[in-house]
């Protein structure tokens, strides 16, 4: 097994695990429900918000159903992608993205949306760990995908 593999694959699991323990903590623990708002700084609150969308609130219309098909078949494409590719930079994408959704999905199941708890004033949207893990991913894979690969030697 390459070590791009395991390297990925617990990234991947420690996003999973410690967005679930965040979300234990602060909604099962500490009883939020809905609403708390701790000012962390003049451009930062520390809040629970449910959002009913994918990340950052992207299609909030949609069936809680239909949200989990698509997510389910989203992470069966990165897996694939993942077992196939050879870059390091790419694996270590796909394994945030998908722990990230993969823990934001678990949410949909036990409390019917996605816990988010960190409000920029300057960003319209409230997130949690896992959609910063999938954000990152998402622009290692961007990254990847731009960066110059050298030329394969021809054979004369």
């Amino acid at each position: 097994m390459k070590p791009s593999v395991l390297w990925s694959f617990f990234l991947g699991l420690d996003v999973l695990i410690f967005d679930r323990l965040h979300k234990y903590f602060q909604v099962d623990m500490a009883g939020w429900t809905g609403g708390e708002v701790i000012e962390v700084a003049p451009f930062f609150d520390y809040t629970l918000v449910w959002n009913t969308g994918i990340s950052y609130g992207l299609m909030g219309g949609m069936t809680p159903e239909m949200l989990l098909l698509i997510m389910g078949l989203a992470m069966v494409a990165l897996a694939w992608w993942w077992v196939k590719e050879d870059s390091l930079l790419t694996r270590i994408g796909i394994a945030l993205a998908i722990g990230g959704a993969l823990s934001n999905a678990i949410d949909r199941v036990v409390y019917g949306a996605v816990a988010d708890f960190f409000s920029l004033s300057f960003f319209p949207y409230v997130f949690n760990i896992a959609d910063m893990a999938i954000t990152t991913g998402v622009i290692a894979l961007i990254i990847d995908v731009l960066r110059p690969r050298p030329e394969p030697e021809s054979k004369s």
